[in-house]
């Protein structure tokens, strides 16, 4: 197990870039919305931040990722999220995991080192409660290595949502920073919104 100087588990970074992207209509992990693919852009946001840093995809988009970034391909199939979160514990289950999807385009460096400076490595997750229906944010989330057996015995009752996961277990709960940030994006018409905000952002002095 690697640890921290506090004694802690170490943390490593996963971008979940393995959705099908239906209601967008193109795939998340691609779209520029910083100049660079939304999957690598994440992922050095993550690096400035975490010890390692992978990028979760489905099995067929492997060689697909830039080698310069580390592919982290799924066994736990056809899961969604879940299957992207079990496969990393599977590599690491002594470590610790901050998972932070594709769909969220505004997330910065800032609302990651909140995350993390308010992590409670005694609960099985640290996690933003969602700026929309005040429901933990399952995808931008910190999963403690104690998380891996409490998400195992969720999949073994047929739940596979991370949120659902999240809701009824003892988690760390934060009132996000910038709640703008954790803009989830998922169809055309949100991508627009989205765009907009960050042009505004770019156009600040």
């Amino acid at each position: 197990m690697i640890l921290n100087e506090h004694n802690i588990p170490a943390i490593n970074g996963l971008v979940l870039a393995g959705g099908k992207s239906r209601r967008m209509g193109t795939d998340k992990d691609l779209i520029k919305w910083h100049n660079k693919e939304q999957r690598y852009y994440t992922a050095d946001l993550l690096g400035n931040c975490c010890e390692d840093v992978f990028i979760s995809c489905r099995q067929d988009q492997e060689n697909e990722i830039d080698p310069a970034y580390k592919a982290l391909p799924d066994t736990f199939l056809n899961m969604g999220p879940l299957g992207g979160i079990l496969s990393a514990f599977r590599l690491h289950r002594d470590e610790a995991w901050l998972v932070v999807a594709c769909d969220l385009p505004l997330v910065n460096e800032t609302t990651i080192r909140y995350l993390m400076g308010n992590r409670n490595a005694n609960k099985i997750a640290t996690a933003y409660k969602s700026p929309v229906d005040g429901l933990p944010e399952p995808l931008i989330t910190i999963w403690e290595p104690a998380g891996y057996p409490v998400l195992l015995n969720f999949l073994s009752k047929g739940i596979t949502c991370p949120r659902k996961v999240l809701i009824q277990s003892s988690i760390q709960l934060l009132e996000p920073l910038q709640p703008e940030a954790l803009m989830n994006v998922n169809t055309p018409e949100e991508a627009v919104k989205a765009k907009a905000l960050i042009n505004k952002g770019n156009n600040q002095p």
